[in-house]
């Protein structure tokens, strides 16, 4: 007897096969992705403080197509890895919103609460602590008030596969599902609060690629030659209405069947929930290396460039927008989703897993404040690109980033070690009788 009561809920109980094998397979691509991201925010850095930081603004400055006014496509090349290739980044979030939404965990209610709380707690807690401290100073800067609301899911399981080996897979899932949800929200604030000179006509008129895209999506593959350009031509018409662009990616993501089809015509799903093989999973496995090995990447290429020649470290790491990205990202993430699941679980009666502690929760709150790819992109919005504001708002992303990372990684990498030695001490004792299998076996010492 364990002295647990069996009809309570359990949160971060252990997922379905299915859904741990989906799981795997994404950690597996996003760490990677996560390695590039890095490996793009680095180059990034080391090139706009080289002697060589001219060239980098004026690859990020230069406008391919400078005809392209009517339609609202003369862009720089910075823009356009904002704006387009993000799009393929938000299709494939659209894809797996859709999964979790749909055969995921999220179609449970029980179990999509603890998720949907604790993105909700993540996201107000770093907004509030954002207006707290720039409340008295006025000013244009409280229009970044999202800038730390967003955690990137690439860098953060980047993070976790790197120091973890032995943790708890409901962990896994539980930031998986969370970074998930986070997308969801933050896309909803980039539509209504970062939309400018909106245009409603060319966005009802998207309506009919997009509504085009669904009806052949389902159609088979012989119409997928006809889908790339009604997306371009949905991005385009969502772009020209003055809402962001990678908003298009999310709704194209929708549209795209996520359970496999029956012989008779009827949707279908495997015992465990996940998809059975429905053309999402396909799309996903698809554009998700395109999206973590090449759009991300690049964007962060152009997005990372902090020029920190000729300036002053004490006043930039005292400026009050610092002080607020970077309280938001690591303090206003831990509080607000640590919080809120121990509020959840104390007045819902709910309980951890038996396998998890607080303090794993708490390395996962912390992983959480890693913002980057969003995050840059929401200063973008708030104060354009290549602002005095926007070059501090990447400043303080990167550190708040950092510095999460760094202290989630302590933290989760105690907590591994823990674990590890317990899974040592089990595989010694495979009799169960409480001594190491190694002592009494003849011929050992």
């Amino acid at each position: 007897m364990t002295g647990r009561t069996p009809h309570r809920d359990r949160l971060f109980s252990r997922s379905s096969w299915p859904e741990a094998r989906h799981l795997a397979d994404v950690l597996r691509t996003e760490t990677v992705g996560g390695a590039l991201l890095l490996l793009g925010a680095v180059v990034a850095l080391i090139w706009a403080n080289s002697p060589w930081s001219e060239a980098y603004v004026r690859l990020g400055g230069w406008v391919p197509w400078p005809g392209g006014e009517r339609w609202h496509l003369d862009l720089s090349l910075a823009t356009w890895a904002a704006d387009g290739l993000l799009a393929i980044f938000f299709f494939v979030v659209g894809l797996e919103l859709k999964r979790e939404f749909v055969a995921g965990d999220l179609r449970d209610p029980r179990r999509a609460a603890l998720p949907v709380v604790a993105a909700l707690g993540g996201m107000a807690m770093p907004a509030l602590i954002y207006v707290a401290v720039l409340l008295g100073t006025g000013g244009e800067g409280l229009r970044g008030w999202a800038i730390p609301t967003a955690t990137d899911i690439a860098f953060a399981l980047a993070v976790l596969a790197v120091v973890s080996s032995h943790l708890p897979q409901g962990l896994r899932a539980f930031l998986l599902t969370l970074a998930v949800v986070d997308d969801l929200f933050a896309i909803t604030i980039i539509a209504v609060f970062y939309t400018a000179d909106f245009h409603p006509l060319p966005l009802l008129a998207a309506l009919a690629p997009i509504g085009l895209f669904a009806w052949l999506v389902r159609r088979g593959r012989t119409w997928w030659w006809a889908l790339v350009p009604l997306a371009v031509a949905t991005w385009a018409l969502v772009h020209a209405s003055g809402v962001h662009a990678t908003v298009a990616g999310v709704l194209l993501g929708f549209t795209v069947p996520v359970l496999a089809r029956a012989r008779g015509g009827t949707d279908r799903t495997d015992s465990g929930g996940a998809d059975a093989g429905g053309l999402a999973a396909h799309l996903e496995h698809r554009w998700r290396p395109v999206s973590a090995g090449f759009a991300v990447p690049v964007f962060a290429l152009f997005a990372a460039g902090v020029t920190l020649r000729g300036t002053d470290l004490g006043a930039l790491l005292t400026d009050p927008l610092v002080i607020a990205v970077v309280a938001g990202l690591v303090l206003g993430k831990s509080i607000g989703i640590f919080g809120s699941t121990y509020l959840l679980a104390r007045f819902t009666r709910a309980e951890l897993d038996e396998d998890i502690t607080w303090s794993d929760l708490f390395g996962i709150a912390l992983l959480a404040g890693v913002g980057f790819t969003v995050s840059l992109l929401i200063g973008d919005l708030a104060f354009g690109a290549g602002s005095t504001a926007d070059e501090r708002v990447k400043a303080a992303v990167l550190t708040g980033s950092v510095i999460s990372a760094a202290l989630a990684a302590a933290v989760l990498a105690r907590r591994n070690a823990a674990y590890r030695r317990v899974a040592e001490k089990e595989r010694l004792d495979a009799d169960g009788d409480g001594v190491p299998d190694v002592y009494q076996r003849p011929g050992r010492n």
